[in-house]
């Protein structure tokens, strides 16, 4: 969450000269609504059944580029099926910079609390802290793990270009 996925994603599948989808992007225009109304209108396991259909119809699409939410990988079959069609690049990113990023955001149910984003800077640093913590195990299975703290936008994709195309 914050990491870039969305800004990285189009200009590495532009690069690549493949196409880009972003899956919460895709479920949104297929539930009419943002995944923070799903969330709260429908509840997580719809969105996670969801999130899942739709990840398997976009990974039978050749030459690809897909974002994924950060909750995504924390299921085994999620994990499966992107170890079977593609590579899983993780750009990590410390709190204190999801904090920068994501600050103003109104859209990320995981950071928000009755309905709204009202938490103090230590407790939404706290928050995505115990988020990363909590995924870090299924994030880590990535094939490529980028620090997003320490690498330009430029060389975050020169570097994924380099494990595309040496698979």
């Amino acid at each position: 969450m914050g990491s870039g996925k969305s800004t990285i994603g189009p200009i590495l599948a532009n690069t690549l000269g493949w196409d880009f989808f972003d899956l919460d992007t895709i479920i949104e225009k297929k539930e009419f609504m943002k995944v923070s109304k799903i969330f709260e209108g429908k509840g997580e396991d719809y969105f996670r059944k969801t999130e899942s259909d739709t990840l398997i119809e976009l990974s039978n699409k050749e030459n690809a580029v897909i974002a994924l939410g950060g909750g995504t990988i924390t299921l085994k079959s999620n994990i499966d099926v992107l170890k079977k069609t593609g590579k899983t690049i993780y750009l990590k990113l410390s709190p204190e910079s999801a904090y920068y990023r994501l600050r103003y955001k109104r859209d990320r149910p995981v950071l928000m609390r009755d309905g709204i984003i009202n938490l103090s800077k230590a407790e939404f640093i706290k928050q995505i802290s115990q988020l990363i913590e909590k995924r870090k195990e299924y994030y880590e299975q990535a094939d490529l793990i980028i620090d997003a703290d320490k690498y330009s936008l430029g060389k975050t994709v020169d570097m994924i270009v380099k494990l595309v195309l040496a698979s």
